[in-house]
């Protein structure tokens, strides 16, 4: 589930909602995961994630992290990323361009301290996207901080990061693909609202 506060009254952001309460009502699975693509400008590749998106307030879109994982470095690097949301169960693809960067410290901190002992565990333990020599290693590592560090404390190397967005582009499916696109792109404080041919 993702949590909603703090509701912007605008076109774009009055479709996600609305979207997003039709997905809840026809059951949709995963509905806070979205695909999240950056850009590395070290290495001039684009990579792909899925990651659980836990918090839209106002105009930030919140997930949290490893702050030393690839993903976070290629934020770093090119703070523009693209993000797909989909929802079978209603036939909608949201497209959004965002700038992105971290959240608050005080929110992430607080954020933590509110997770399960099981998920702070893996957050401290894991050094996201390292290699391991085997999952028994990993699992072991794992099981020696569950029983054995405050749980409570976020590690530097974990929290949120927050997305801006300044592009939003609506896709409901047809079964005969004369699907409905709708575009809004920021322009000076107001969205901009364009219908896009299938």
């Amino acid at each position: 589930m993702i949590e909603i506060t703090n509701k912007i009254n605008q076109k774009p952001y009055k479709l996600l909602y609305d979207y997003y309460y039709k997905a809840i009502e026809h059951s949709q699975e995963s509905i806070d995961a979205i695909c999240i693509s950056s850009f590395d400008n070290l290495k001039k590749e684009v990579d792909s994630r899925y990651v659980n998106l836990k918090f839209i307030i106002g105009n930030k879109f919140i997930f949290f992290t490893n702050y030393d994982s690839p993903k976070s470095f290629q934020f770093k690097s090119h703070a523009q990323v693209a993000v797909v949301i989909f929802w079978p169960k209603i036939n909608i693809q949201i497209r959004i361009k965002a700038h992105i960067d971290k959240a608050d410290f005080d929110f992430s901190n607080d954020y933590f301290k509110h997770r399960s002992d099981k998920k702070n565990a893996l957050a401290i333990c894991s050094r996201q996207s390292k290699p391991t020599r085997s999952f028994n290693e990993l699992r072991k590592n794992y099981d020696s901080v569950l029983n054995s560090a405050d749980l409570s404390k976020r590690p530097s190397y974990w929290g949120g990061f927050e997305l801006t967005p300044y592009y939003f582009e609506f896709w409901q499916g047809d079964d005969n693909r004369l699907n409905k696109r709708v575009s809004y792109s920021q322009n000076s404080g107001s969205w901009e609202e364009t219908n896009l041919q299938p």
